[in-house]
């Protein structure tokens, strides 16, 4: 790098956008300092004797050093300095902008103890030094020189030391800002920002937001998309032979009304849940469904051979995420497979219900396409349920095959849990 190039990053690092916020922070520190410095100031004042200036000072630090348990015991017992501290990093400091919430000030008041007293601890001297260094820098710079007795302080500095001595305090200033910014930009996320418990419970709440918008959407494919690919085929089959076999049109039509009024009742179901309200007005389809939605399938043109085998006392929770599989396994056939015959076998035995729907291949399906977002859907239900679910090709079939335990889903059935 040249010279002028290292210049120009020194300066940006001692006086950037970013430096100077931070200095910001610092100054507005000391000025928050500033009672809790009066108050133990006033009570250290008798040991200051007037005259004695080195005594002075010596006073004036201990009042700082005093003052720091005051501003502790403060932070710890009034929950608004975190707010008011969190509410000035999210506004000078880039780091507070990923912070997606504060955590809760009574859970945390050792942590804000900690950076009140790092705040105005760092930010009073470097507030007192912002204004008292720049006319000490001119007047060694200017003055110094030309002076035989000079008053005060500045007799410490020899005429010969003046320029010296107010460049090196003009270069530490800045230089001193940076470090001690740069201290509470690094311990701002740890003081301030969510503690380890609460990031990982944040996690698990935007964890819980995901699962139920990927339930919602679920739901959403599988019960509206079913109906939208049976009103497709029927209307295409009414329009077919809307000339030549009027009654068979009516009856497509009819299947269309009923198959548009039951996703219009499944979709404001879904809404329903969507905005926190309590879905009751359409009850949700489960296994005992199984032969209307065989019905709906021949009426699109595809024959299905609908086996059912002893589902008493089935849970109620298998017995309609069973429904939603075979629903969707059905979908893809109609749209992928219109007119092949389907067969559907459903039957419990040794603990587990079972689920197997088969069609022909049709020509134009690729051998080893393993679906989209419905066949996701199935592997998702099934695994909800603790079981598992293979979908693929199979002897010339396209073959769905899951296999869900009763026992974790009578576990799910309690009274008043929403499934």
């Amino acid at each position: 790098m040249t010279p002028r190039g290292e210049v120009r990053r020194v300066a940006q690092a001692l006086f950037g956008r970013a430096a100077l916020r931070r200095w910001a922070l610092l100054i507005l520190g000391g000025a928050m300092m500033t009672p809790f410095w009066f108050v133990t100031n006033i009570a250290l004042a008798p040991l200051s004797p007037t005259g004695s200036t080195g005594r002075s000072l010596l006073v004036q630090f201990a009042a700082y050093l005093a003052a720091l348990p005051l501003v502790a015991a403060t932070a710890a017992a009034v929950p608004f300095v975190r707010q008011l501290e969190t509410a000035i990093v999210r506004t000078l400091l880039p780091v507070g902008a990923r912070w997606e919430r504060p955590d809760e000030p009574a859970a945390s008041r050792g942590r804000t103890a900690l950076w009140a007293v790092l705040h105005l601890g760092l930010g009073a001297p470097v507030a007192g030094a912002t204004m008292a260094v720049p006319p000490a820098v001119v007047v060694l710079l200017t003055v110094r020189p030309f002076l035989d007795d000079p008053p005060g302080w500045l007799g410490v500095v020899p005429a010969w030391l003046g320029p010296p001595a107010g460049a090196l305090l003009a270069v530490l200033l800045p230089t001193a800002a940076r470090a001690a910014g740069l201290a509470l930009e690094r311990s701002a996320p740890a003081l301030l920002g969510p503690s380890a418990a609460e990031r990982l419970a944040e996690a698990e709440r935007h964890r819980a937001r995901l699962a139920e918008r990927n339930r919602l959407a679920r739901e959403l494919h599988d019960s509206v998309g079913h109906a939208l690919g049976v009103v497709t085929l029927q209307a295409a089959a009414a329009g077919r032979v809307l000339d030549r076999d009027p009654a068979f049109a009516r009856s497509a039509l009819a299947a269309i009304e009923e198959a548009a009024r039951s996703a219009a009742d499944e979709l404001d179901h879904v809404l329903g849940l969507l905005r926190e309200e309590h879905p009751g007005r359409a009850p949700q389809p489960d296994l005992r469904d199984l032969h209307r939605l065989a019905d709906s399938a021949r009426a699109a043109g595809s024959p299905v051979d609908l086996t059912v085998g002893d589902l008493h006392a089935m849970p109620a929770v298998v017995s309609r995420e069973a429904y939603r599989i075979v629903q969707e396994a059905l979908t893809n056939a109609l749209r992928h497979a219109a007119g092949s015959p389907v067969q559907v076998t459903v039957d419990a035995a040794g603990g587990e219900l079972r689920l197997l729907i088969r069609n022909p291949m049709p020509a134009t399906r690729r051998p080893g396409r393993s679906g989209g977002r419905g066949t996701r859907g199935i592997a998702e239900r099934a695994q909800l349920l603790g079981g598992h679910a293979e979908f693929g090709p199979e002897d010339g079939h396209w073959q769905v095959a899951a296999r869900l335990p009763l026992a974790l889903g009578r576990a799910n059935d309690r009274p008043g849990r929403d499934t």
